[in-house]
């Protein structure tokens, strides 16, 4: 096994803008906590440019934004193209929140990760986040949850 298979799945859980909303990213955070993974939660009132200096510093595998605010067609966007700007394309842009399935596909189609609306099971998202990580990694089928 190498270094990449052993390395647990890190996962920054944000929230970005004025969006005053974090029971549900606490809830995720926690599940992915449970799930085995590795979680740096920002806090509240994150700017798209805090949050990918944390994503940098942190060396995480995937971001996950919680938004509920309406911001998501500015808010996505500008993490991925900071991502991008600092070269770490390999880092999951995923996320959740009330958004309209029309954006939904448009934030798809810019390269954002699988979003996640209400009722969303939590094992989806964990599932997601493990599978879509290590195929990044190049490793393959994840391994079996704990």
């Amino acid at each position: 096994m190498s270094t990449l298979d052993e390395r647990p799945i890190r996962v920054l859980v944000a929230k970005a803008g004025l969006d005053g909303h974090d029971r549900g990213a606490k809830v995720v955070a926690a599940a992915l906590r449970d799930a085995g993974f590795e979680v740096i939660y920002t806090g509240l009132r994150q700017t798209p440019e805090m949050i990918v200096a944390t994503a940098l510093q942190e060396d995480v595998d995937a971001v996950g934004l919680s938004l509920h605010s309406g911001a998501h067609m500015s808010l996505f966007p500008r993490v991925l193209e900071l991502l991008k700007a600092q070269g770490s394309d390999q880092v999951l842009l995923t996320g959740g929140g009330i958004i309209p399935e029309a954006d939904v596909e448009a934030l798809m189609a810019l390269g954002v990760g699988q979003l996640f609306g209400p009722g969303t099971t939590l094992a989806a998202l964990t599932d997601y986040i493990r599978d879509e990580v290590m195929a990044r990694r190049g490793v393959g089928s994840a391994p079996p949850h704990p």
